[in-house]
């Protein structure tokens, strides 16, 4: 079954998702409307927009991820602190790789794998990541409430 590979640019960094074979039941609106909001997520965070990414995410945000070693964490405070440095740097991708949407309510969420591949003084890294964000429908806006976030590996 084929692929239909669909890239969105955004300054030196790149993200491509890939739309799942109609079989898979993937082709519902409220599915891409997930995947083009998680990509629009992703690339706020690639490019260090902190306004982008307060905008796309509720105040009261819950996480599980490597950076808080495992313990859930409330708010955007936590976050704030990875946005100092200004984003990405140096050319890179990323990629999210066979997402899997539900939805209940006003509720989404999309299970994916984030691989981001970095090139920086000829060197070339790929870092995988299973990710769990959940969305919920406010005032007709998706709002991202809670992510859990585990590493899969580096080469």
């Amino acid at each position: 079954m084929g692929s239909d590979p669909i890239k969105h640019q955004f300054g030196n960094a790149q993200s491509m998702r890939k739309a799942q074979p109609r079989n898979l039941k993937m082709s519902s609106s409220i599915d891409a409307e997930l995947i083009d909001v998680t990509n629009e997520l992703l690339e706020a965070i690639a490019a260090g927009n902190w306004d982008k990414y307060q905008e796309l995410c509720d105040p009261s945000i819950t996480a599980i991820e490597a950076e808080s070693y495992g313990l859930p964490v409330r708010g955007l405070d936590f976050h704030r602190f990875y946005f100092g440095p200004g984003g990405s740097r140096g050319k890179h991708r990323t990629t999210i790789s066979s997402p899997m949407c539900h939805l209940a309510g006003d509720v989404g969420v999309i299970a994916y794998v984030r691989l981001v591949q970095r090139e920086s003084e000829g060197n070339f890294k790929s870092v995988a990541m299973a990710e769990t964000r959940v969305w919920r429908k406010m005032d007709g806006k998706w709002k991202h409430i809670h992510f859990h976030r585990s590493p899969m590996g580096s080469h």
